[in-house]
């Protein structure tokens, strides 16, 4: 006879009587024995979630999730054979039933937690977490940072004479002359902080410095260190020093460091302020020994960043990074158009119209240029070369980014350069008539 009927007789007695586990587990037994796995299953988790430590439970989903079955804990009987008074043995080797607290496994591991991974898509978890609490962090908690070896060399970034210089002068010629070094008494440690209008190649030098000292390369931005959690920004900042330390020599690049730096005067938070803090501690060595550490900071508002990361021993040397020069703009335009199908380009023509326009500026102005010439290619059937009339068409939609800096860069350097610390932008707008 089947046992359909008999199901659905134990289902309604079930309905009615839910904490009833033998009632329950039976009802899992027939089930299993009519190859119904899936519904077994269900009333095993539920069974399981009463009582996590019932050993007849965890042999019934040993069995239908196909693995190999305990040992009972006592001697098989027979259905209709009475239980012995004379065994007790048998429901004291049974494990005691469990609270809501599991108790671990011998290995440490909770013994349901296979179960319920298995299982989710069924059998609702066990506990709940509260809305306030974290997510389980799994593997190793400690946040990794990519440490980059670069490949970019000096001799690879176009212009910028005076910035290489001063670069030269503050950390590259110290580390070539190890001998001078020592009798000078100069350190390998120190910050440099390049400013200027966006997209003109601040975080590329930063990369080729590190790739001509043969140091080692990590970009930090303000994502990389902000978290909700009290107190793990600054963790994440002091990790992130932590290893530029253990890779020195190294050049630890800030990238946007006035979201990290911003003033505190104008800072209302109390969590910005305390990771303020951090990285003035940080950049003084306070919490470790920054031998060996390049800190190069880049910024397109120098004048939000709070004063004190100027102060000697931080980012005490701020450094111009201007829009390209003549021969920086025909070496960028080159770079951009060397993997490009031209013909007839007259690049000096394309430089003296460009010259407000920062490297970014420059590829976009090629990208535009290229667009042109495919889509009159897909127009007209015939794949042709691009040529000048792109360039000047591009030339009439690509307008420089650097315009607005340079407006708001006067301001300062007419009202707010004290001490002199923007000199060389004030030197550098006398130069083109905008002071």
């Amino acid at each position: 006879m089947s046992s359909d009927p008999l199901i659905a007789s134990l289902s309604a007695a079930l309905d009615a009587r839910p904490d009833d586990l033998p009632l329950r587990l039976h009802l899992a037994a027939l089930l299993l024995d009519a190859g119904r796995a899936g519904e077994a299953i269900a009333q095993i988790g539920q069974a399981l979630a009463r009582d996590p430590g019932n050993g007849e439970a965890q042999a019934l989903m040993q069995r239908a999730l196909g693995g190999p079955v305990p040992p009972a804990p006592a001697a098989p009987q027979s259905p209709a054979a009475p239980q012995s008074p004379a065994a007790p043995a048998a429901p004291a080797q049974r494990p005691a039933p469990a609270g809501p607290d599991v108790p671990p496994a011998a290995d440490g591991s909770d013994p349901l937690a296979a179960y319920e991974q298995e299982l989710a898509d069924i059998v609702p978890p066990r506990f709940a977490r509260a809305g306030d609490e974290p997510e389980p962090v799994t593997g190793d908690a400690d946040r990794v940072y990519d440490v980059e070896v670069s490949g970019i060399r000096l001799a690879d970034v176009g212009g910028m004479v005076a910035v290489k210089e001063r670069l030269e002068l503050a950390f590259l010629g110290p580390l070539r002359n190890p001998e001078l070094r020592r009798m000078y008494g100069k350190s390998l440690r120190g910050g440099l902080m390049l400013y200027g209008p966006p997209g003109c190649g601040k975080t590329f030098l930063a990369r080729a410095v590190a790739g001509e000292m043969g140091a080692k390369f990590i970009s930090l931005s303000i994502v990389d260190v902000l978290d909700m959690w009290m107190g793990n920004s600054e963790r994440n900042l002091h990790e992130l020093f932590q290893a530029a330390r253990r890779n020195a020599p190294c050049v630890l690049f800030l990238d946007e460091i006035d979201a990290l730096g911003h003033k505190r005067s104008q800072v209302s938070s109390s969590s910005m302020r305390t990771l303020g803090n951090q990285l003035l501690a940080e950049l003084d060595g306070m919490e470790g020994n920054n031998e060996g550490v390049f800190v190069l900071a880049a910024t397109n508002t120098p004048w939000d960043v709070d004063p004190a990361l100027r102060r000697p021993g931080r980012l005490d040397r701020v450094v111009l990074v201007l829009p390209p020069d003549a021969d920086a703009r025909r070496a960028i335009l080159e770079y951009h158009l060397r993997d490009r199908p031209i013909a007839g380009i007259d690049l000096r023509k394309v430089v003296a119209a460009t010259e407000d326009f920062s490297g970014a500026d420059l590829a976009h102005l090629c990208e535009t240029a290229a667009e042109f010439a495919m889509a009159d290619s897909v127009r007209t059937g015939e794949v042709r070369m691009i040529e000048q009339r792109d360039l000047e068409r591009a030339l009439k939609e690509v307008r420089p980014s650097t315009r607005p800096w340079m407006a708001t860069a006067r301001n300062v350097a007419m009202f707010a350069n004290e001490g002199g610390v923007y000199d060389d932008l004030v030197a550098y707008l006398k130069r083109r008539k905008l002071l």
